[in-house]
């Protein structure tokens, strides 16, 4: 099944592209002018020249490259980032550099990765009390390591 989300590119940068068959996501590359120097622990906002629209109840997810983030410490900082059905604005990545030397990015480079889901909308039932289960209120490792 297809999901159609219109698209403007107004970078030099080819379209996002699924580079195989099975590929959940589409790498989505740096639109600059400069090369962009982040350094350890830094942030930055990369521009990607992208714009978006897609139909309510569509969201698009941007995530980490696994090759950038074992080979340069590069990952998405609030992965993973979410594009609304409703923004317009241009396609934005926050990378961090988690490691110990700078890292450069140019135009062009493949940055990050989009996936696209349908979502569910929630309407809230107010309650006095929730079901019980095996878990309970077990949380934040509480079912161990192994």
């Amino acid at each position: 099944m297809s999901i159609k989300v219109k698209i403007i590119n107004q970078s030099n940068n080819p379209l996002p592209e699924y580079k195989t068959l099975g590929s959940s996501g589409m790498d989505v590359r740096a639109y600059t002018a400069e090369k962009i120097c982040i350094k350890p622990l830094e942030r930055a906002l990369i521009k990607t020249g992208l714009f978006l629209e897609m139909e309510t109840g569509t969201e698009c997810q941007v995530r980490p490259r696994s090759g950038l983030a074992l080979k340069q410490g590069l990952t998405v900082l609030n992965t993973p980032g979410t594009v609304d059905a409703d923004y317009r604005g241009e396609l934005g990545v926050i990378l961090v550099n988690l490691s110990n030397k700078e890292v450069f990015i140019e135009n062009g480079e493949r940055i990050a990765q989009l996936v696209f889901a349908k979502i569910e909308s929630v309407v809230w039932e107010e309650v006095e009390s929730t079901e019980m289960t095996i878990r309970g209120v077990g949380g934040f490792g509480s079912t161990g390591l192994k």
